[in-house]
């Protein structure tokens, strides 16, 4: 310590140092606020240049947002959901998230924080960065002010290797963790007028979590056909190289038709939970245009089911198209007004573009559904094959739908009551849903019988129901040819009296001209 202080201006030096680092700090600060940009970017393009001479390590920026696109990254989202599942678990700092709808928390590497990664002899440092934009000018979205990124380096003799095989892999394996992860979402469309910019974009859907419980096990439906479904459901989930290889866009229609109460958006639901899909409710009457439905079909993502439910009440797009009509108007309107009117509606022909044209290859694997209780009703072109490629009745319930019913509500596989129940479902049509409402216990004590008896009564009362009906119809019937008859009879009278008073005005006509004769 001595010999420090008897060195002359040793403690003037170093603070003589520090105060000379900080002036050439704020000096660099003030050139940088009046350098220009171009010069600004020669000077930090040749500083990477020399940087890349002094050191043999490669870096690989992978932004949270595409330069073209509202959304995240599907780059990013991948590398993001791969870290968290594989390298998460030894980092030190992690941020934590409930996403909307879920009850699951997701972790997620937090900013600054580098993790380190083994690949086939090559490693490799990931690191979570976060820029703050700094400026005067008011941003309408977090993204505008935060810009994410995850930098990936390594060695550059790796550089091969990462670029053929260690990025694929991330992505492969980013995408699993995401479908193993996700909750699965129920979306119906929002009006274009709240279609109001988000943190990652325009939110034209809004969702809330998919909880339906209903599987093909508890669906009341013949088992062949049952089975049917659920085959052709299998070929399309795993059909991704044959639609490739056969050029059809990975895509199927489903129309699902029959009276009210037969169970179609419970196939939906089971069809859902089979194939783990997401649900998109098409509202078809809060859609202006064709242009809207074009957009919502392009912010859906795949592995998922877009439903129209009785598409024949939604909007027009019933019946045979129809050729316009202009009507002349009293009051001209301006050139603007017609075309304007024209543009504002969903047409059957936007309808059948979004189903089956160009814009439906935009994405894969997914589903339509139409749904309605009017079949014969729908223009043939809609439901055609190819669009709607397979057609689903709906029906009644038969004997073996009620075998299902009564095993999900009642935990019973046979009853003495079943061979009654059969013959009348044979002669009666009941949906499976007034099924399964006089299944349907009321109260903690299942009481087999007392459920089972209350069917059968319901439906006898509806085999009555149905006879009186028809005898009411057949009477009705009797009574049109009883009036039928009655006016034939009364025309053929009217007629016979007309010839007869013919004849006599004839006869007097003769007999006063042999009168003039004889005078």
């Amino acid at each position: 310590m001595d010999m420090v202080d008897d060195v002359p201006g040793f403690g003037y030096g170093w603070a003589g140092v520090w105060s000379t680092v900080a002036s050439l700090l704020f000096l660099w600060s003030m050139v940088q606020e009046h350098l220009p940009f171009q010069l600004d970017d020669h000077l930090a393009a040749l500083a990477r240049h020399l940087l890349a001479h002094l050191t043999p390590y490669v870096t690989i920026t992978v932004d949270e947002h595409a330069g073209d696109s509202f959304g995240r990254s599907e780059a990013y989202v991948a590398a993001e959901a791969y870290l968290t599942a594989t390298c998460a678990a030894r980092a030190s700092r992690l941020r934590a998230e409930l996403p909307d709808g879920s009850d699951r928390v997701s972790l997620a590497v937090d900013d600054h924080v580098e993790l380190v990664d083994d690949f086939a002899g090559a490693r490799v440092w990931w690191r979570k960065t976060k820029d703050v934009h700094r400026s005067n000018v008011i941003a309408w979205s977090p993204r505008e002010v935060e810009r994410r990124a995850y930098r990936l380096s390594f060695h550059r003799r790796h550089r091969a290797l990462v670029e053929a095989a260690y990025l694929p892999h991330v992505i492969a394996e980013g995408r699993a963790a995401t479908v193993r992860n996700r909750q699965r979402r129920l979306f119906t469309n929002n009006p274009s007028g709240d279609w109001a910019s988000g943190d990652d974009g325009p939110r034209v859907w809004s969702h809330v979590k998919l909880e339906h419980p209903s599987t093909f096990a508890t669906l009341a439906m013949d088992p062949a056909r049952k089975q049917e479904i659920v085959d052709d459901l299998e070929m399309f989930r795993d059909g991704k190289d044959y639609y490739a290889m056969v050029g059809k866009a990975w895509k199927r229609g489903y129309l699902l038709f029959g009276p009210p109460g037969t169970g179609k958006s419970t196939m939906i639901a089971a069809m859902a939970n089979f194939l783990d899909y997401d649900v998109y409710d098409l509202e078809l009457t809060a859609v202006k245009s064709n242009t809207e439905l074009r957009r919502l079909f392009i912010e859906t993502t795949g592995k998922s089911i877009i439903v129209v439910e009785d598409i024949d009440c939604s909007i027009d797009l019933t019946g045979k198209r129809k050729k316009k009509k202009y009507k002349k108007k009293k009051k001209k309107m301006p050139p603007w007004g017609d075309d304007d009117d024209e543009e504002r509606k969903v047409t059957l022909s936007g309808l059948l573009n979004f189903i089956d044209g160009l814009w439906s290859a935009c994405g894969g694997e997914r589903i339509i559904i139409f749904t309605t209780n009017h079949k014969e009703k729908l223009d043939p072109a809609l439901i055609r094959r190819g669009r709607m490629d397979m057609h689903i009745e709906m029906s009644y319930c038969c004997f073996q739908g009620f075998k299902v019913l009564a095993k999900n509500y009642l935990g019973v596989a046979e009853h003495e009551l079943f061979g009654d129940i059969r013959r009348l479902l044979e002669e009666v049509e009941m949906t499976p849903a007034d099924v399964a409402e006089n299944l349907m216990p009321r109260s903690k004590k299942k009481d087999v019988d007392a459920c089972l008896g209350k069917l059968v009564k319901a439906l006898k009362e509806a085999k009555e129901a149905a006879l009186a009906k028809a005898l009411a119809g057949n009477k009705e019937d009797g009574a049109d040819e009883d009036d039928g008859e009655e006016e034939d009879s009364d025309d053929g009278s009217t007629s016979s009296s007309d010839e007869d008073s013919d004849e006599e005005d004839s006869k007097k006509k003769e007999m006063s001209k042999d009168s003039n004769k004889k005078g």
